[in-house]
C-alpha cells in the first residue's frame, strides 16, 4: 500500500468535471484507491464520493492505493492533479 500527500493545483477545484476526469484515471487501475481530507476518506473511483469532499485549489489531499498498479496509480492521479486544467 503506498500513500501519498498531494495539493491539488486544478484552478476550479475539484467540481464536477475534474472529479469526473479523476474518476476515470482513477477507475483504469485495479487497486483500490482511497482520498482522505480531513476526516473523509472516499474510494476514488465514485463520483458521489469525491463530490462528497468539495476539494478547493490550494488543498491537500492524502491518495492511497493498494495493489498490483497501485504506484502507477498513484503517480498518473498526482499527474491529473498538478496540472492546471
Amino acid at each position: 500500500m503506498i500513500e501519498k500527500k498531494i495539493t491539488v493545483k486544478i484552478a476550479s477545484g475539484l467540481e464536477a468535471r475534474p472529479v469526473a476526469l479523476f474518476v476515470q484515471v482513477a477507475s483504469q487501475f485495479e487497486s483500490n484507491i482511497y482520498v482522505e481530507m480531513q476526516d473523509k476518506k472516499v474510494n476514488a473511483k465514485s463520483i458521489m464520493g469525491m463530490m462528497s469532499l468539495g476539494v478547493l485549489e490550494g488543498e491537500d489531499i492524502t491518495i492511497s492505493a493498494d495493489g498490483t498498479d497501485e504506484e502507477k496509480a498513484i503517480n498518473e492521479l498526482e499527474k491529473y492533479l498538478s496540472e492546471d486544467k
